[in-house]
């Protein structure tokens, strides 16, 4: 009998159809016992060198506005142009290239400098939500958007460069790789089992409660039984909608209230200032119906023992495919405990 907590295995990710290779018996290694001492980073709830805290200038010589709530603008260096051309060029099926144009905008969470999504209350978390749904509702309407990716790296270990907490919204005039890999195989398991592949893994997860670290009326948070990452997460929400900009009041507030435990239980477990990437997986704005859609959140942080101590994809990883040694199991346990706090 396979011993998922003994024995070397791999883990379907139905959402992807890709494999993680997961190796419990290594957590049996001495040296993955040591934690190093870690200090939480310490900002000033105004930086007069910040590029977008409130009437600062930004690198291009804009002045920000001296905005008290959530500020959203055009991305002074997007990595998507607006009207680039649309020509193409393949050889052979060899060298393909195709133009890819969009529109790349930053979102402020607020007009302080030092208040995450941990730090914030439910009510300026909902605000940051109202915005996020008004900006897919904005982006979705424009020709040739197709896809409207809202995002937030969190902290220099995954690129953020500059501390201000904020997300980027990218739309795109093509589906991106990773939500392509996800609308094939929810579009496979509704004509296989005529239900959403989301709703079914939401309520199993439910219903067995071991890699669930928060729920509530409408949202809950795991650790996806395929996780990657070692303290990775999956925000679903129980009822099936395709995308933030459908969710009710009472369904933001409640997302909300997950976005701040989740990203506080984070901070608490290596008591430092948790750095990770966070996105929001929705439907397609190709002007089509997209019933297969469940919309879910992804967090992927990569601290492995401490604050100083991270995952890399190396080797085997990159050559063949991910690879744990912390069960998903084991990780969620550990974050309730942090949350419990």
């Amino acid at each position: 009998m396979l011993n998922l907590n003994e024995s070397s295995h791999r883990r379907l990710n139905p959402l992807t159809g890709e494999w993680v290779l997961v190796s419990p018996h290594r957590t049996k290694r001495p040296w993955l016992g040591q934690v190093e001492a870690s200090h939480r980073e310490v900002q000033p709830s105004y930086d007069p060198s910040c590029y977008l805290c409130p009437g600062n200038e930004r690198a291009r010589g804009i002045h920000n506005p001296k905005y008290d709530s959530s500020f959203v603008f055009d991305n002074d260096f997007p990595a998507l142009l607006p009207n680039s051309p649309k020509d193409g060029l393949n050889h052979h099926d060899l060298i393909v290239a195709q133009g890819e144009s969009g529109i790349c905008r930053v979102v402020c969470f607020s007009p302080r400098h030092d208040l995450t999504l941990a730090q914030m209350s439910p009510t300026e978390t909902k605000k940051v939500i109202d915005v996020w749904a008004g900006q897919f509702t904005d982006l979705e309407a424009k020709d040739d958007i197709n896809y409207v990716q809202i995002f937030e790296n969190r902290g220099a270990a995954m690129g953020a460069s500059n501390p201000h907490p904020h997300c980027q919204i990218w739309a795109t005039s093509s589906v991106p790789n990773e939500p392509l890999k996800e609308q094939s195989s929810l579009l496979k398991y509704a004509a296989t089992h005529y239900k959403c592949l989301l709703c079914e893994y939401s309520l199993y997860e439910s219903q067995i409660g071991e890699r669930v670290v928060l729920s509530n009326e409408h949202f809950q948070a795991v650790v996806p039984f395929w996780a990657v990452w070692p303290f990775e997460t999956l925000i679903l929400g129980k009822r099936h909608v395709a995308d933030i900009a459908v969710l009710d009041s009472n369904e933001r507030n409640a997302f909300a209230v997950i976005l701040g435990k989740l990203t506080r239980g984070y901070d608490r477990l290596f008591d430092a200032s948790f750095p990770y990437s966070m996105g929001i997986h929705q439907r397609p704005t190709d002007g089509k119906n997209h019933p297969e859609w469940h919309m879910h959140t992804h967090f992927y942080p990569p601290l492995l023992r401490s604050a100083t101590i991270r995952k890399f994809m190396v080797g085997f990883e990159m050559l063949g495919s991910p690879q744990r040694d912390i069960t998903p199991e084991a990780a969620a346990a550990r974050l309730r405990e942090r949350l419990a706090e």
